[in-house]
């Protein structure tokens, strides 16, 4: 049981790893200043591709709750992530983010009765110090709307991965990702047609493959991943997996890009190794502890022959 846990802990958080991957990605291969275009390419033709290959259309609620669910862990995640990368410092941005953990534990708490514990609470702390000392820079800058928009970025998504689990979906993770990448996508779609315009009419083979990239493997195949933890970890396990985003990132910048780590860099990455663990072991914990047992009152004094007859009825 032990075994199954690590694995699906470990292949859920293949989604945060990928998607630590988006920012080299997006600088090194997509158009410059286009993240609403780069937004709605990742997540509409993933979407209309499961759509086609599962052929399974949603039924009753979910027609609405998979459009809700696709708004809030997609459309506007993506909206407002862009927003805040683009008006704050990545280092910013990424720390704005870190807080996830700590919003999707009050939002299980409000929505779904599971009790957020003082552990869980200094774990998550630790991730935004960890996640900060990580990627922050000293001479980083703030700007209101981007600090707004990465901080409302960061809560729709959150409350996108506890109203998962609050609605567990009737289809497989496969079919689920697809409806709610389509729903994401329509979302953006006139957004990035508004404020951007129509996409280029000529993209080199690096554009191609830096779009194919993002759909099939960051929205794709990541969301699927994602969805199927959610349907079975809790929400604040799952988004602590999060944090392993700007580890994944800065890990990528060193070895690719050739940055350079510093101490406070590496502290930073053994504090959010610290605080994702601390979390992971807290809820097995929690799950594995006995059940309170009340102290049952005392039996009636029998005579020698009823206890013989009591004890023959045992099997």
């Amino acid at each position: 049981m032990l075994r199954n846990r690590v694995v699906l802990l470990l292949v859920t958080g293949l989604t945060p790893a990928i998607w630590g991957t988006t920012y080299v990605v997006t600088t090194e291969l997509l158009p410059p200043d286009r993240p609403f275009l780069a937004g709605t390419i990742r997540a509409l033709p993933a979407g209309l591709l499961l759509v086609a290959l599962t052929r399974r259309l949603p039924t009753g609620d979910w027609w609405w709750r998979a459009a809700v669910l696709g708004v809030l862990n997609i459309g506007a995640f993506f909206a407002l992530l862009f927003v805040g990368a683009y008006r704050l410092p990545g280092g910013v941005a990424a720390t704005m983010g870190a807080i996830g953990p700590l919003l999707v534990a009050g939002l299980s708490q409000l929505l779904l009765g599971q009790r957020m514990t003082l552990r869980t609470v200094l774990a998550a702390l630790a991730g935004v110090a960890g996640v900060s000392l990580l990627v922050l820079r000293a001479d980083a800058r703030l700007d209101g709307l981007g600090v707004a928009a990465a901080l409302g970025g960061t809560a729709v998504m959150a409350l996108g991965v506890v109203l998962s689990k609050r609605w567990p979906s009737p289809a497989p993770p496969l079919v689920t990702t697809g409806w709610q990448l389509v729903a994401g996508g329509l979302f953006l779609l006139p957004i990035a047609l508004v404020v951007e315009g129509p996409p280029p009419a000529v993209m080199t083979t690096g554009n191609l493959a830096g779009y194919a990239y993002l759909s099939l493997i960051g929205a794709a195949l990541a969301y699927t991943l994602w969805f199927r933890g959610i349907a079975a970890l809790s929400p604040t396990e799952v988004s602590f997996l999060g944090l392993l985003s700007p580890l994944v990132a800065t890990a990528i910048g060193w070895l690719a890009l050739d940055q350079r780590l510093t101490l406070a860099q590496g502290i930073g990455a053994a504090v959010v190794l610290g605080a994702l663990l601390t979390a992971q072991t807290a809820h097995r914990s929690a799950r594995h502890r006995p059940p309170r047992r009340h102290r049952k009152p005392s039996p009636e004094p029998t005579s020698p022959g009823r206890a013989r007859t009591e004890s023959a009825q045992l099997p």
